[in-house]
């Protein structure tokens, strides 16, 4: 059904640079947890300002283009709207308990995106964060998100829901882990290398026995000085 008076939905952009959020507990404030979301291209802003009735719909040209302006960021910032969409599209429980969302006024919502505090009933261990940004727009958006730990994790439609372990039980990235990737990979490169000098090697030994071997048959095949048949050399 058509709402009378409600924008026309944007023409989404899905398949320029990802979205991303990096979430972070708060250092003094062990019910806190902290969401940062940057937009992936600038023209994302303006179709969702458009999208939340902030722009005019003229804005999205009929091929589908979009011309982002300073002042799009600067509408979505000033809007309550805006700040409905974040704390609805991005949502953190906490021991099956929701926490509830403050967005932070945004200093640069173009460059350094805007972020959301969540207050959860009581410390933090493992949160999970649900983030839905700019799907309603189109469902092939997707979201890059990082973590404590060196934690990552890719939200897009069907699954925009992750566990993130927080606080003192979020542990650094396993350093073994990474050198012994670093580690097969040099094993990998030294089997090949080894493989292709191996390879050179055999040729030339080849080559050198093939040399030997005719050398051999001209010195049986070859004559003696008085014109008899015989061993040259």
């Amino acid at each position: 059904m058509t709402v009378i008076g409600a924008p026309a939905p944007a023409e989404a952009h899905p398949f320029g640079d990802p979205q991303t959020v990096a979430i972070a507990p708060d250092q003094q404030r062990p019910e806190v947890v902290h969401v940062r979301w940057k937009v992936g291209g600038l023209d994302d802003l303006t179709l969702l300002g458009v999208s939340l009735g902030l722009l005019p719909q003229d804005r999205v040209m009929l091929d589908g283009a979009v011309f982002y302006q300073d002042s799009d960021a600067a509408a979505l910032t000033t809007s309550d709207r805006f700040t409905t969409y974040l704390r609805n599209q991005i949502t953190v429980t906490s021991a099956g308990q929701p926490c509830t969302g403050s967005v932070q006024p945004p200093g640069d919502l173009a460059r350094t995106g805007a972020t959301v505090d969540y207050t959860c009933p009581g410390p933090v261990g493992t949160v999970t964060v649900a983030v839905r940004m700019l799907t309603d727009l189109h469902p092939a958006y997707r979201t890059l998100a990082t973590g404590p730990g060196g934690a990552r994790a890719v939200y897009e439609s069907g699954k925009d829901s992750h566990d993130w372990v927080l606080g003192e039980a979020a542990a650094p990235a396993d350093p073994s882990a990474t050198g012994t990737q670093e580690q097969q990979l040099g094993r990998s490169a030294a089997v090949q290398i080894g493989a292709v000098l191996g390879g050179v090697l055999l040729v030339a030994l080849g080559g050198l026995l093939l040399f030997r071997r005719s050398a051999g048959r001209r010195r049986v095949t070859g004559a003696l000085p008085d014109g008899r048949p015989g061993q040259l050399g």
